[in-house]
């Protein structure tokens, strides 16, 4: 197994095995793209009353894809976990490394902030309460520690609240009562956590090739997609994993995606405009 981090939006990082199997298939990923993007095109140009195109390369494509999902699930990658926090659990973050949530984590993380004096305890039970985790939501949310392949910027609507609230989804999510909202809403800091996720321990192995993969195609200069993806352990990462936190008020983390990490490109920023100009061309 591959003990390098990789990035997947970003070619410098892939091992040299990965990157060998990506250059046995640069034809394919050329002739795939190029079809997809002129596919498209001729989508847009018509009355949208037939079949989308094929193409005939997207067989192949995908066996490429299901193929590289092994090879990826060895690899580990470089995650981004959004959360609101307070410096004392962020101590504990670094020293004891990801912990799975839970009915009992969250109960835990509630009464250790009884015990710091931010809630009352009838507040922490009310909290407790009104958790997902308690109405019906706790098989799908325990044992699944969340984050995205891509950086975000601290502003985009994905991270927004995650941000915004102490407790993640877990506490907020269906809170009604105006005033736990408020105090859920000032306690600790907006933190973005880089995170080394093993995908040995993920269900998103074809997420994760399918993002190389559109990677190493934008490296040839196809036009492709970011392919970013929503992932999430399910067991608990050692301190090792935790490769940073950035604090609001400190550069890296008002500067996400958008100047940190220096090697990241939205691939995404401005692509539908350069199609969207070449299908006005052919029109006029």
């Amino acid at each position: 197994m591959s003990k390098r981090i990789i990035d997947v939006w970003n070619v410098a990082t892939f091992d040299p095995a990965l990157q060998r199997i990506l250059d046995d298939h640069t034809d394919l990923l050329r002739n795939y793209h190029a079809t997809a993007r002129e596919n498209l095109i001729q989508r847009e140009l018509s009355d949208r009353t037939g079949p989308y195109p094929d193409n005939a390369f997207a067989g192949d494509y995908i066996a490429l894809v299901e193929s590289l999902m092994e090879v990826m699930n060895q690899r580990t990658i470089r995650g981004w976990h959004y959360s609101r926090m307070t410096d004392v659990e962020v101590e504990q973050l670094r020293r004891d490394g990801i912990c799975m949530p839970s009915p009992i984590s969250i109960r835990i993380r509630l009464d250790a902030q009884v015990a710091a004096g931010a809630f009352t305890a009838a507040q922490a039970d009310a909290l407790y309460a009104a958790s997902p985790f308690q109405r019906g939501q706790s098989e799908i949310r325990s044992g699944r520690f969340w984050m995205v392949s891509h950086p975000l910027e601290i502003e985009d609507g994905g991270v927004e609240l995650l941000l915004g609230n102490w407790g993640g989804e877990g506490v907020y999510f269906w809170l009604s009562d105006e005033a736990l909202k408020a105090r859920v809403a000032t306690l600790g800091r907006p933190r973005a956590v880089e995170v080394a996720a093993p995908l040995s321990k993920s269900p998103h192995g074809f997420y994760a090739a399918e993002a190389v993969m559109a990677a190493f195609a934008r490296s040839l200069g196809c036009s492709v997609e970011s392919k970013a993806f929503d992932l999430y352990v399910t067991e608990p990462l050692g301190l090792e994993a935790v490769l940073a936190v950035h604090t609001a008020g400190e550069p890296p983390f008002h500067h996400l995606a958008r100047g940190y990490p220096d090697t990241y490109v939205d691939a995404d920023l401005g692509r539908w405009d350069e199609i969207a100009a070449e299908i006005d061309r052919r029109r006029t």
